[in-house]
């Protein structure tokens, strides 16, 4: 990489520091380079055969490495229960064998305690300052993990960054290997059809935009003093995004996602993309190897069993139907046909209320 790569990025350093200390300010104010892809879960990384695993790769890790799990969350009702599930399966699954869950923080952004300090271990940090998001709550999420990776002490070497919509459905063990942090690829995230827009923030002396992976922050496992160099870009990429039309337009709800695998490949950082790691419903039909299942998608079904996406079902599940408080306890089973990752998301979330004390409109 030439000069003029590595001017850039000492800019773009500096940048971000500088837009963090213009955030607090303004909240004082306010008050290897390869794509490697993973198909299952396979201490032997079964590869995809077009790719190839690096050298440093070839030797298996013969020592446990825990990671931190760490979320960024809200205080409204919507997202609180959906942490209190996912803290719940967390607990049912660290301590089995093949494990390596280590502890557990949620990040958040509220800039104020709630009422579950208590029931889940938390770190309270700052949201950015009135209007800065525009609405886009999920750009809060880079500032939240500068803020957490500056304050907090942190035992483990790595960290998994989740979101309160994810269930453990099994052990999870270190999908990353050393400085090749593990991620789940998205099919939406498309930096190669995006070229024009992406080369605003990876100029074409970094390469080509194929170093930059399809993926977003979450899940990902990675390297705490990796992240700690990625998420101050990380947040100045997101920010610069956002501020552009252009970007805002064409990246939506996933923009912050594509500043994440920006900001990754500016610093030179490639990912470990791997399939097992997360399954969503109702597209995905089986939670057969498997370690995360992600309820973001509607759940809409006839009473036959058949998928009705777009339109309301006879039987449904959207965790949107319940934005100002928790889902209620002994949720009805789908209709006979309903595919089985459906079922076990309906399973688990009925097994979690039921045991989590206080489950009630209260929380």
């Amino acid at each position: 990489m030439g000069r003029a790569s590595d001017l850039f990025l000492v800019l773009l350093v500096l940048g971000s520091s500088f837009v963090a200390y213009n955030v607090v300010t303004m909240i004082i104010h306010y008050s290897s380079s390869q794509n490697l892809v993973v198909d299952s879960m396979d201490d032997g990384l079964l590869l995809d055969p077009i790719v190839e695993k690096p050298k440093n790769l070839k030797k298996q890790k013969t020592t446990r490495a825990p990671f931190h799990i760490a979320l960024t969350a809200t205080n409204a009702p919507y997202g609180q229960w959906q942490c209190r599930i996912m803290y719940y399966w967390y607990k049912q699954k660290r301590n089995l064998p093949g494990s390596e869950m280590g502890g557990f923080t949620r990040v958040l952004h509220s800039g104020r305690p709630d009422n579950l300090m208590d029931e889940i271990p938390t770190v309270v940090v700052d949201p950015l300052p009135p209007g800065l998001d525009q609405g886009y709550i999920v750009l809060h999420r880079p500032w939240a993990f500068v803020q957490w990776l500056q304050q907090a002490t942190i035992e483990e070497e790595y960290i998994l960054m989740a979101e309160p919509d994810h269930i453990f459905l099994t052990p999870l063990p270190n999908l990353a290997y050393g400085g090749h942090p593990a991620a789940f690829p998205f099919f939406y995230i498309k930096p190669e059809q995006n070229e024009k827009i992406v080369r605003k923030y990876y100029p074409e002396e970094f390469g080509p935009v194929t170093n930059i992976d399809p993926i977003g922050n979450s899940p990902v496992i990675i390297e705490k003093n990796l992240l700690a160099e990625i998420a101050p870009t990380w947040m100045n990429v997101s920010l610069k995004m956002k501020q552009d039309p252009e970007t805002d337009k064409a990246f939506g709800w996933v923009l912050e996602m594509y500043a994440y695998a920006i900001a990754s490949a500016l610093h030179g950082v490639r990912h470990i993309l791997r399939k097992d790691f997360m399954l969503q419903p109702p597209w995905d039909l089986e939670t057969k190897n498997k370690y995360i299942l992600h309820y973001t998608y509607g759940c809409d079904y006839n009473l036959k069993g058949e998928l009705t996406y777009g339109k309301i079902g006879e039987w449904r599940f959207d965790k949107r139907s319940y934005l100002q408080g928790p889902i209620p306890k002994n949720l009805p089973l789908p209709p006979p046909g309903v595919p089985e990752s459906v079922v076990t998301l309906v399973k688990m979330m009925n097994e979690a209320t039921s045991n989590i004390p206080n489950w009630d409109s209260s929380s």
